[in-house]
């Protein structure tokens, strides 16, 4: 899931600073679940730019607000409102701001920081478990990622600077290496540590990236005939 926090609302404000019709949009899915762009939020950010004297024209929780095609037909309800207004506020992730941004040609504001693609720990609590770095490799960590879980991101064992099994950057975290060196341990695969992970190029995570599912499975298919 994608993890988003609120924005303080004087940065908001300031986005807004030249537009007085605005329509504010949320997000059933990731930001509903952070408490940042669902039902309440929308409500309470409409009353917010009310009393700071914005005319807020419409507003609509967005089903996913990273979807293109249904985002386009979902606006279609705020036709007539988005024609009139100055600017639209979007209480989504990075992706759901930029997605509006593509169907309207006017200014589209984030009302939040996208944060890390995140485990939901329980209700309220989130924690960072990926960099969507393109190049995974859960497969010989025992699937624990040392991009995310290690503090310094080391991808070739641990740094030596842990006390009692705890990070040195952080020491509110466990050192990633160790629990890696014990998960490996207990499956009988340590000899997995004994793999030197290459430096990493960038053409993994090259930005922006598209994957487009249709011509992936036209080339597989292309390379299976001429076999």
């Amino acid at each position: 899931m994608i993890i988003t926090e609120k924005k303080p609302i004087e940065n908001v404000l300031d986005f807004l600073k030249d537009a007085k019709k605005v329509v504010v949009l949320g997000c059933s899915e990731c930001a509903t679940a952070c408490n940042t762009g669902g039902e309440p939020e929308v409500a309470d950010m409409v009353k917010v730019l009310q009393e700071n004297g914005k005319e807020v024209l419409g507003s609509k929780v967005l089903t996913t607000s990273c979807n293109y095609l249904l985002d386009k037909k979902e606006l279609k309800e705020l036709k007539a409102e988005i024609a009139d207004a100055d600017a639209v506020l979007s209480l989504a992730c990075g992706d759901g701001v930029q997605t509006v941004a593509e169907l309207v040609d006017f200014d589209v504001f984030p009302g939040n920081d996208t944060m890390y693609v995140g485990q939901t720990v329980r209700n309220g609590i989130f924690k960072e478990m990926c960099k969507t770095c393109g190049d995974c490799v859960l497969g010989r960590t025992a699937a624990i990622c040392p991009v995310t879980q290690c503090g310094k991101g080391l991808m070739n064992g641990a740094c030596g600077g842990s006390k009692n099994g705890m990070c040195e950057v952080n020491p509110d975290n466990k050192c990633a290496w160790i629990e890696i060196y014990k998960k490996l341990k207990d499956q009988g695969k340590e000899d997995l540590l004994e793999e030197i992970e290459p430096i990493r190029g960038y053409k993994a995570s090259a930005h922006p990236r598209t994957l487009n599912l249709r011509e992936k499975a036209k080339a597989e298919k292309a390379q299976e005939a001429a076999k």
